[in-house]
């Protein structure tokens, strides 16, 4: 899980594997490290997730930890737009560090205050036509965080 500051990478992580939403702000230092089982297109496979640390302009996230990863998200709010930026960036830095086909998904998170969105709907289909796997999700509603977790995990395993 990679992305800005606060964007909602660890929320998202806590939705997935324990299906629960807290909205006080605890930010992550370095790298929590989670596990959920799930079944894939019939093959039992162990996710072992890795919310590193958000992205601001005082810390740098270490994209050594990205070794080895078989897939990974980039995390942007769709409150605001300056995370998307950084979300591109840390895609583009972890395609650097790892092979350009890994698989990765975009999501753009907090689609349950989509009132306060500085990012608009042409932006992401803008995405999407360049290629990008764009989800909407809500950490809050699970707005597609199963979907995306799992369009990710068949991406890994080339289903």
């Amino acid at each position: 899980m990679l992305g800005a500051f606060a964007a909602g990478k660890s929320c998202l992580v806590r939705k997935f594997v324990h299906s629960i939403f807290d909205d006080r702000y605890l930010s992550t230092l370095g790298v929590k490290i989670s596990k959920k089982d799930v079944n894939v297109g019939g093959k039992d496979l162990s996710l072992v997730l890795w919310d590193m640390e958000g992205k601001d302009a005082y810390t740098e996230v270490n994209i050594s930890y990205l070794r080895g990863a078989m897939g990974f998200f980039v995390v942007a709010d769709g409150t605001r737009r300056q995370t998307l930026d950084v979300a591109l960036e840390l895609r583009n830095a972890a395609l650097d560090a790892t092979a350009p086909d890994l698989p990765h998904c975009l999501l753009v998170n907090k689609a349950d205050l989509v009132e306060e969105w500085e990012l608009s709907r042409d932006d992401i289909e803008a995405l999407r036509n360049l290629g990008f796997n764009v989800f909407i999700t809500s950490a809050k509603s699970g707005q597609f965080v199963e979907e995306a977790f799992m369009r990710l995990a068949k991406d890994m395993l080339k289903i």
